[in-house]
Protein backbone atom coordinates (compact mmCIF):
# COMPACT_ATOMS: atom_id res chain seq x y z
CA UNK A 1 0.00 0.00 0.00
CA UNK A 2 2.65 2.18 0.78
CA UNK A 3 5.26 1.57 -2.12
CA UNK A 4 1.43 2.45 -4.32
CA UNK A 5 0.87 5.67 -2.84
CA UNK A 6 4.78 6.42 -3.12
CA UNK A 7 4.77 6.04 -6.57
CA UNK A 8 1.53 8.19 -6.97
CA UNK A 9 3.08 10.98 -5.29
CA UNK A 10 6.23 10.51 -7.50
CA UNK A 11 4.25 10.65 -10.73
CA UNK A 12 2.20 13.58 -9.64
CA UNK A 13 5.64 15.21 -8.77
CA UNK A 14 7.07 14.84 -12.17
CA UNK A 15 4.01 16.01 -14.00
CA UNK A 16 4.91 19.58 -11.62
CA UNK A 17 8.18 19.87 -12.75
CA UNK A 18 7.48 19.13 -16.54
CA UNK A 19 4.24 21.65 -16.33
CA UNK A 20 6.59 24.09 -15.26
CA UNK A 21 9.41 23.88 -17.41
CA UNK A 22 7.35 23.82 -19.75
CA UNK A 23 5.41 27.12 -18.72
CA UNK A 24 9.40 28.79 -19.24
CA UNK A 25 10.03 27.58 -22.42
CA UNK A 26 6.79 29.22 -23.13
CA UNK A 27 7.29 32.66 -21.65
CA UNK A 28 10.97 32.69 -23.36
CA UNK A 29 9.57 32.46 -26.53
CA UNK A 30 6.86 34.54 -26.54
CA UNK A 31 6.56 37.95 -28.61
CA UNK A 32 7.76 40.67 -25.38
CA UNK A 33 5.39 43.87 -25.55
CA UNK A 34 5.93 47.08 -27.22
CA UNK A 35 6.85 49.75 -24.82
CA UNK A 36 6.94 53.64 -25.09
CA UNK A 37 5.83 53.35 -28.99
CA UNK A 38 8.95 51.29 -30.02
CA UNK A 39 8.68 49.24 -33.43
CA UNK A 40 9.71 45.84 -33.31
CA UNK A 41 13.64 45.81 -34.18
CA UNK A 42 13.03 43.21 -37.27
CA UNK A 43 10.36 45.32 -38.76
CA UNK A 44 12.17 48.65 -38.02
CA UNK A 45 15.00 46.90 -40.37
CA UNK A 46 13.26 45.24 -42.91
CA UNK A 47 11.85 49.21 -43.37
CA UNK A 48 15.29 50.92 -43.82
CA UNK A 49 15.71 48.52 -46.87
CA UNK A 50 14.94 49.91 -50.58
CA UNK A 51 13.25 47.85 -53.00
CA UNK A 52 15.55 46.35 -55.63
CA UNK A 53 15.12 47.83 -59.09
CA UNK A 54 17.54 48.78 -62.26
CA UNK A 55 17.26 51.60 -63.81
CA UNK A 56 19.16 52.10 -67.67
CA UNK A 57 20.30 55.80 -68.08
CA UNK A 58 21.19 56.83 -71.25
CA UNK A 59 22.51 60.04 -72.52
CA UNK A 60 24.74 61.42 -75.97
CA UNK A 61 26.91 63.75 -74.55
CA UNK A 62 30.64 63.39 -74.35
CA UNK A 63 31.57 61.96 -70.82
CA UNK A 64 33.74 64.88 -69.94
CA UNK A 65 30.96 67.29 -70.95
CA UNK A 66 29.41 69.01 -67.47
CA UNK A 67 26.31 67.79 -67.55
CA UNK A 68 27.72 64.31 -67.95
CA UNK A 69 29.59 64.47 -65.04
CA UNK A 70 26.76 65.94 -63.29
CA UNK A 71 24.38 63.18 -64.20
CA UNK A 72 27.42 60.24 -63.50
CA UNK A 73 28.18 61.53 -60.55
CA UNK A 74 23.74 61.65 -59.98
CA UNK A 75 23.84 58.22 -60.61
CA UNK A 76 26.27 56.92 -58.61
CA UNK A 77 24.68 58.63 -55.56
CA UNK A 78 21.85 57.23 -55.86
CA UNK A 79 23.11 53.47 -56.28
CA UNK A 80 25.27 54.22 -53.00
CA UNK A 81 23.03 56.10 -51.06
CA UNK A 82 20.45 52.82 -51.32
CA UNK A 83 22.81 50.75 -50.69
CA UNK A 84 23.15 48.73 -54.12
CA UNK A 85 19.32 47.97 -54.09
CA UNK A 86 18.80 50.73 -56.75
CA UNK A 87 20.86 49.40 -59.96
CA UNK A 88 21.40 52.67 -62.00
CA UNK A 89 23.40 51.04 -64.81
CA UNK A 90 24.64 53.97 -67.00
CA UNK A 91 24.97 54.04 -71.21
CA UNK A 92 26.84 57.14 -71.76
CA UNK A 93 28.05 58.56 -75.16
CA UNK A 94 24.82 57.24 -77.35
CA UNK A 95 26.35 53.76 -76.37
CA UNK A 96 22.45 52.61 -75.93
CA UNK A 97 20.58 55.26 -78.19
CA UNK A 98 21.35 58.15 -80.35
CA UNK A 99 19.88 61.56 -79.37
CA UNK A 100 17.07 61.52 -82.12
CA UNK A 101 15.69 57.45 -80.93
CA UNK A 102 15.99 58.34 -77.23
CA UNK A 103 12.68 60.51 -76.31
CA UNK A 104 10.41 57.37 -78.16
CA UNK A 105 12.34 54.72 -76.45
CA UNK A 106 11.65 56.62 -73.13
CA UNK A 107 8.10 57.17 -73.41
CA UNK A 108 7.40 53.21 -74.85
CA UNK A 109 9.95 51.91 -71.80
CA UNK A 110 12.42 50.58 -74.47
CA UNK A 111 14.74 52.80 -71.12
CA UNK A 112 13.67 53.77 -68.08
CA UNK A 113 15.46 56.67 -67.79
CA UNK A 114 17.38 59.39 -69.95
CA UNK A 115 19.19 62.78 -70.92
CA UNK A 116 17.94 64.94 -73.96
CA UNK A 117 18.08 68.47 -74.97
CA UNK A 118 14.69 70.60 -74.33
CA UNK A 119 15.18 71.08 -78.39
CA UNK A 120 14.45 67.53 -79.39
CA UNK A 121 11.53 67.14 -76.54
CA UNK A 122 10.01 70.36 -78.27
CA UNK A 123 8.29 67.70 -80.84
CA UNK A 124 6.27 66.14 -78.06
CA UNK A 125 5.75 69.30 -75.72
CA UNK A 126 5.49 72.55 -78.10
CA UNK A 127 6.12 74.27 -75.37
CA UNK A 128 9.35 73.39 -74.43
CA UNK A 129 11.14 74.73 -77.36
CA UNK A 130 10.74 78.21 -75.34
CA UNK A 131 14.39 77.25 -74.45
CA UNK A 132 14.60 77.70 -79.12
CA UNK A 133 13.07 81.02 -79.10
CA UNK A 134 16.26 83.67 -80.15
CA UNK A 135 16.92 86.01 -77.45
CA UNK A 136 14.41 84.91 -74.61
CA UNK A 137 17.02 84.66 -72.31
CA UNK A 138 19.74 87.23 -71.46
CA UNK A 139 21.88 86.01 -68.39
CA UNK A 140 22.22 82.29 -66.72
CA UNK A 141 20.54 83.37 -63.45
CA UNK A 142 17.37 84.42 -65.18
CA UNK A 143 16.94 80.72 -66.45
CA UNK A 144 17.86 79.00 -62.75
CA UNK A 145 15.18 81.10 -61.38
CA UNK A 146 12.53 80.37 -64.29
CA UNK A 147 12.81 76.49 -64.49
CA UNK A 148 12.85 76.68 -60.46
CA UNK A 149 9.42 78.77 -60.19
CA UNK A 150 6.02 78.46 -61.65
CA UNK A 151 7.53 78.41 -64.94
CA UNK A 152 9.41 75.05 -64.24
CA UNK A 153 6.53 73.68 -63.28
CA UNK A 154 4.45 74.45 -66.46
CA UNK A 155 6.88 72.57 -68.65
CA UNK A 156 6.99 69.31 -65.78
CA UNK A 157 3.52 68.96 -65.58
CA UNK A 158 2.89 69.17 -69.37
CA UNK A 159 5.77 66.52 -70.06
CA UNK A 160 4.08 64.14 -67.41
CA UNK A 161 0.82 64.55 -69.09
CA UNK A 162 2.89 62.80 -72.33
CA UNK A 163 4.30 60.28 -69.59
CA UNK A 164 8.06 61.64 -69.32
CA UNK A 165 9.02 62.59 -65.55
CA UNK A 166 10.95 65.71 -65.33
CA UNK A 167 13.59 64.73 -62.61
CA UNK A 168 16.05 67.53 -63.50
CA UNK A 169 16.42 70.60 -65.83
CA UNK A 170 20.40 70.44 -66.76
CA UNK A 171 22.07 73.70 -67.84
CA UNK A 172 24.21 73.49 -71.34
CA UNK A 173 24.53 76.97 -71.67
CA UNK A 174 24.08 79.51 -74.63
CA UNK A 175 23.95 78.52 -77.85
CA UNK A 176 26.26 79.87 -80.89
CA UNK A 177 26.95 79.20 -84.90
CA UNK A 178 30.42 77.57 -86.10
CA UNK A 179 31.50 77.48 -90.09
CA UNK A 180 34.37 77.04 -92.08
CA UNK A 181 33.34 79.86 -94.66
CA UNK A 182 33.51 83.15 -94.12
CA UNK A 183 32.88 85.10 -90.37
CA UNK A 184 29.48 85.62 -89.54
CA UNK A 185 29.13 89.24 -88.76
CA UNK A 186 25.46 90.33 -89.58
CA UNK A 187 22.29 88.08 -90.20
CA UNK A 188 22.74 88.61 -93.94
CA UNK A 189 26.08 86.81 -94.14
CA UNK A 190 24.25 83.32 -93.73
CA UNK A 191 22.70 83.57 -96.58
CA UNK A 192 23.29 80.51 -99.10
CA UNK A 193 24.87 78.42 -96.26
CA UNK A 194 24.28 75.20 -95.14
CA UNK A 195 23.85 75.08 -91.40
CA UNK A 196 23.72 71.91 -89.11
CA UNK A 197 20.31 72.50 -86.94
CA UNK A 198 19.31 71.12 -83.62
CA UNK A 199 15.76 71.21 -84.06
CA UNK A 200 12.73 72.45 -85.35
CA UNK A 201 13.22 76.41 -84.28
CA UNK A 202 16.62 76.45 -84.29
CA UNK A 203 15.76 75.32 -88.32
CA UNK A 204 13.21 78.69 -88.62
CA UNK A 205 16.20 81.02 -87.04
CA UNK A 206 18.60 79.69 -89.64
CA UNK A 207 16.29 80.19 -92.17
CA UNK A 208 14.99 83.17 -91.50
CA UNK A 209 19.21 84.24 -91.44
CA UNK A 210 18.83 83.10 -94.92
CA UNK A 211 20.55 80.02 -94.33
CA UNK A 212 19.78 76.14 -95.13
CA UNK A 213 19.22 73.95 -92.03
CA UNK A 214 20.11 70.24 -92.05
CA UNK A 215 19.19 68.09 -89.10
CA UNK A 216 21.42 65.53 -87.89
CA UNK A 217 22.52 64.24 -84.10
CA UNK A 218 25.88 64.94 -82.39
CA UNK A 219 27.69 62.38 -83.55
CA UNK A 220 27.13 63.08 -86.89
CA UNK A 221 28.74 66.50 -87.14
CA UNK A 222 32.16 66.21 -87.55
CA UNK A 223 32.35 63.71 -90.51
CA UNK A 224 29.52 66.36 -92.08
CA UNK A 225 31.59 69.73 -91.36
CA UNK A 226 34.71 67.51 -92.96
CA UNK A 227 33.05 66.04 -95.90
CA UNK A 228 31.44 69.61 -96.32
CA UNK A 229 27.94 68.08 -96.44
CA UNK A 230 27.35 71.31 -93.89
CA UNK A 231 29.15 74.88 -93.89
CA UNK A 232 28.45 74.66 -90.50
CA UNK A 233 26.45 74.06 -87.18
CA UNK A 234 24.94 75.62 -83.97
CA UNK A 235 25.76 74.02 -80.49
CA UNK A 236 26.96 74.93 -77.57
CA UNK A 237 30.88 75.90 -77.21
CA UNK A 238 31.37 72.77 -74.65
CA UNK A 239 30.28 70.53 -77.57
CA UNK A 240 31.76 72.14 -79.87
CA UNK A 241 35.37 72.02 -78.45
CA UNK A 242 34.87 68.03 -77.02
CA UNK A 243 33.79 67.11 -80.32
CA UNK A 244 36.76 69.21 -81.75
CA UNK A 245 35.13 71.78 -83.94
CA UNK A 246 38.41 73.02 -84.52
CA UNK A 247 39.56 70.60 -86.35
CA UNK A 248 36.70 70.86 -88.93
CA UNK A 249 35.41 75.06 -89.14
CA UNK A 250 37.28 78.31 -88.84
CA UNK A 251 34.85 80.61 -87.50
CA UNK A 252 32.82 81.24 -84.14
CA UNK A 253 30.03 84.10 -83.76
CA UNK A 254 29.24 84.12 -79.94
CA UNK A 255 25.86 85.72 -80.06
CA UNK A 256 23.85 83.97 -77.38
CA UNK A 257 20.82 83.44 -78.96
CA UNK A 258 19.26 80.43 -77.26
CA UNK A 259 19.96 79.24 -74.03
CA UNK A 260 19.81 74.68 -74.46
CA UNK A 261 18.15 73.21 -71.50
CA UNK A 262 18.55 69.09 -71.22
CA UNK A 263 16.55 67.12 -69.58
CA UNK A 264 16.91 64.08 -66.95
CA UNK A 265 13.59 62.74 -67.65
CA UNK A 266 12.00 58.75 -66.48
CA UNK A 267 9.36 56.84 -67.97
CA UNK A 268 6.59 57.94 -66.12
CA UNK A 269 4.85 54.49 -65.84
CA UNK A 270 7.77 53.22 -64.60
CA UNK A 271 8.13 55.95 -61.72
CA UNK A 272 4.83 55.60 -60.60
CA UNK A 273 5.69 52.24 -59.64
CA UNK A 274 8.68 52.67 -57.67
CA UNK A 275 7.68 53.13 -53.92
CA UNK A 276 8.19 56.40 -52.71
CA UNK A 277 11.16 55.83 -50.73
CA UNK A 278 12.96 55.20 -54.03
CA UNK A 279 11.65 58.21 -55.74
CA UNK A 280 12.21 60.47 -52.79
CA UNK A 281 16.03 59.53 -53.06
CA UNK A 282 16.09 59.85 -56.95
CA UNK A 283 14.49 63.43 -56.71
CA UNK A 284 16.16 64.51 -54.10
CA UNK A 285 19.82 63.17 -55.66
CA UNK A 286 18.55 64.53 -58.80
CA UNK A 287 18.10 68.15 -57.28
CA UNK A 288 21.68 68.09 -55.63
CA UNK A 289 23.32 67.06 -59.21
CA UNK A 290 21.00 69.91 -60.94
CA UNK A 291 22.42 72.43 -58.90
CA UNK A 292 26.18 71.21 -59.21
CA UNK A 293 25.16 71.27 -63.02
CA UNK A 294 24.03 74.85 -63.36
CA UNK A 295 26.85 76.38 -61.51
CA UNK A 296 29.11 75.11 -63.92
CA UNK A 297 27.72 76.40 -67.30
CA UNK A 298 28.57 79.54 -67.72
CA UNK A 299 32.33 78.79 -66.54
CA UNK A 300 32.46 76.00 -69.11
CA UNK A 301 30.73 78.42 -71.70
CA UNK A 302 34.05 81.11 -71.20
CA UNK A 303 36.45 78.68 -71.23
CA UNK A 304 35.42 76.34 -73.65
CA UNK A 305 35.46 79.50 -76.51
CA UNK A 306 38.36 80.74 -75.11
CA UNK A 307 39.90 77.32 -75.80
CA UNK A 308 38.58 77.11 -79.44
CA UNK A 309 39.97 80.46 -79.86
CA UNK A 310 43.26 79.19 -78.84
CA UNK A 311 43.01 76.07 -81.12
CA UNK A 312 42.90 78.31 -84.28
CA UNK A 313 39.41 79.38 -84.76
CA UNK A 314 38.53 83.06 -85.61
CA UNK A 315 36.41 84.44 -82.73
CA UNK A 316 33.43 86.87 -83.47
CA UNK A 317 31.68 88.38 -80.40
CA UNK A 318 28.65 90.25 -81.52
CA UNK A 319 28.46 93.56 -79.82
CA UNK A 320 25.91 94.33 -77.74
CA UNK A 321 24.84 97.00 -79.53
CA UNK A 322 24.43 95.22 -83.06
CA UNK A 323 22.68 92.68 -81.25
CA UNK A 324 18.95 94.39 -82.05
CA UNK A 325 19.49 93.97 -85.97
CA UNK A 326 20.02 89.99 -85.10
CA UNK A 327 16.73 89.85 -82.95
CA UNK A 328 14.58 91.74 -85.55
CA UNK A 329 15.71 89.43 -88.44
CA UNK A 330 14.82 86.19 -85.79
CA UNK A 331 11.29 88.11 -85.42
CA UNK A 332 9.62 85.70 -87.24
CA UNK A 333 10.69 82.56 -84.97
CA UNK A 334 8.56 83.70 -81.91
CA UNK A 335 5.22 83.56 -84.12
CA UNK A 336 5.98 80.37 -85.11
CA UNK A 337 6.62 78.74 -81.55
CA UNK A 338 3.38 80.80 -80.63
CA UNK A 339 1.52 79.53 -83.30
CA UNK A 340 3.01 75.59 -82.21
CA UNK A 341 2.86 75.36 -78.64
CA UNK A 342 -0.47 77.52 -78.17
CA UNK A 343 -1.76 78.75 -75.05
CA UNK A 344 0.97 77.61 -72.90
CA UNK A 345 3.94 78.90 -75.04
CA UNK A 346 2.40 82.38 -75.21
CA UNK A 347 1.83 82.12 -71.16
CA UNK A 348 5.31 80.79 -70.81
CA UNK A 349 6.65 83.69 -72.82
CA UNK A 350 4.74 86.16 -71.53
CA UNK A 351 5.99 85.08 -67.99
CA UNK A 352 9.90 85.00 -69.49
CA UNK A 353 9.42 88.87 -70.83
CA UNK A 354 7.36 89.82 -67.71
CA UNK A 355 10.98 89.79 -66.04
Amino acid sequence: MKKWLTGIVFMIMAMMVLTACGGDKAEETETPEKTDGAADPVVEAESDEYEESTIRLAYNLPQDHHISIGIEKFAEDVKEKSGGKIDMQVFPAGQLLSDKDMNQSLLSGGVEMGVNSSTLWSSTVPAMGIFDVPYVFNDYSAVGEAVGGEFGDKLRSAMADKGAEVLMFADYGFVQFANNKLELKSPADFKGLKIRSIGDLPSELIKAYGASPVFMGGGEVYMALQRDTVDGATSGTTAMLQRKYDEVTKYLTINNYAYLEFLLTVNKDFWDKLPEKSQALISETAAEAEVWIRSQAEKEDVDSAKALEEAGMQVYYVPEDELAVWKEAAEPVRGIFVDNAGELGKELLDMVDGN
